[in-house]
């Protein structure tokens, strides 16, 4: 159920987690970062909250201006406005922060707008050439761009793309955090690519 609760302090730190603070609001914040989204996209890419659980942090988020619902193609999404965009930066470094804590247990979730996230934050050899890859991520598409040592994710098909990526999620996240993945994902079919591989490995390794 909705909740009200508040630390009646009027420290900001203490105040903007009156306003996010509650379980779920900031991971909530973390999916819409990149794309508005569906009820159900955030269900499931939020599985361990329930369907209860998380339509009251909807509900308070808005209520509080961090987000709100639009119509897009017909349906109803949730996106962040512009003073909830100004979490970005907090939601980033906290995750930058967070790298170092124990991993959960399993079954644990792992959302590609998480996976999109750490792969933004890399940064890759500037004077390498640009590379722009579609990828097939979790059944939606992306657009990821190097480009002078930085890369830039979008939600939707390129215009035109040097490589063509398929996989999930986890794969992907292992093959980041280990570049002796990526042979046994492509090994084993989870991780499928048109293209270059020396661009394949550029774009997730920098080599």
């Amino acid at each position: 159920m909705p909740t009200s609760r508040s630390y009646r302090d009027q420290c900001g730190i203490a105040r903007a987690l009156d306003v996010v603070g509650e379980r779920w609001a900031l991971l909530v914040v973390r999916e819409l970062l990149f794309t508005p989204r569906r009820f159900s996209e955030l269900r499931h890419a939020l599985p361990h909250a329930s369907s209860n659980l998380l339509a009251d942090r909807l509900r308070e988020l808005e209520q509080h201006g961090v987000i709100r619902r639009a119509k897009v193609a017909n349906a109803q999404v949730y996106e962040l406005t512009e003073w909830g965009r100004k979490l970005e930066p907090i939601v980033v470094a906290l995750g930058d922060w967070g790298i170092d804590a124990p991993s959960p247990p399993e079954p644990a979730a792992l959302s590609a707008t998480s996976v999109l996230i750490f792969l933004r934050g890399a940064r890759r050899d500037p004077a390498a050439p640009p590379i722009v890859c579609r990828l097939e991520l979790d059944g939606s598409i992306w657009t990821v761009a190097v480009n002078s040592g930085r890369i830039e994710v979008h939600s939707g098909e390129p215009a035109t793309a040097d490589i063509s990526l398929r996989t999930d999620p986890k794969t992907l996240g292992g093959a980041l955090a280990d570049p002796a993945a990526l042979d046994a994902a492509l090994a084993d079919g989870t991780l499928t690519f048109v293209g270059d591989r020396k661009a394949l490995e550029r774009l997730l390794f920098d080599r």
